[in-house]
């Protein structure tokens, strides 16, 4: 067998395997269809389907806000209470910053320490102004700037699949979770995550 001819044989051999090692196409209404470039609060960047694989809660928020903001951060974390160890490990947390302009690195890491959240679960992100405009469409999420620097903006805790695509929301915040909400978060995480 020629050198040529047994490159071509091996290249047969190994690409029904590749073929089969690429990731399904995801949904049409899947969030992570949005391309835009996201950095946490270590600096890290990513885009919204690297999360692929595991259920998410999702929220926007900005880290000077002083009143709601903090109640959904409270939220998030009722939620989270309201699971068993392993079923947190089946959820991701990712916190939007509505203010991208102040919302740097150094802020979402210092709201990340003060509050005690957990790297390996919470990822509090910022990306630029056109992404925030392009999330908050996709998740439902209305805000508008004020010549004070601060943001009138709804609230609201959404789950999503493993998919990216949006199961449930809430608009009931505090640290004592919505229990229709729980149950959908407890339902999402009943399976195993996939990789």
């Amino acid at each position: 067998m020629t050198p040529l001819l047994r490159t071509f044989a091996l290249a047969c051999l190994l690409l029904p395997g590749l073929a089969a090692a690429a990731p399904a196409a995801l949904p049409d209404d899947s969030i992570y269809l949005l391309e835009d470039r996201f950095s946490d609060q270590a600096g890290k960047p990513f885009v919204l389907a690297d999360r692929r694989g595991k259920p998410q809660l999702v929220a926007m928020f900005y880290t000077s806000c002083r009143y709601i903001c903090p109640l959904i951060v409270d939220s998030a974390k009722g939620v989270e209470h309201g699971l068993t160890p392993s079923e947190r490990e089946r959820l991701g947390i990712l916190l939007v910053s509505l203010d991208p302009a102040r919302d740097n690195t150094a802020a979402l890491a210092s709201v990340a320490g003060k509050r005690k959240l957990d790297p390996a679960r919470w990822t509090l992100a910022r990306t630029e102004a056109a992404g925030v405009r392009r999330i908050a469409a996709l998740l439902g999420i209305r805000y508008r700037a004020l010549a004070d620097g601060e943001f009138n903006h709804s609230s609201a805790l959404v789950l999503l699949d493993a998919e990216g695509r949006v199961l449930a929301r809430t608009e009931t915040l505090g640290a004592v979770p919505d229990p229709a909400f729980l149950a959908a978060v407890k339902a999402a995480v009943a399976g195993p995550p996939r990789h």
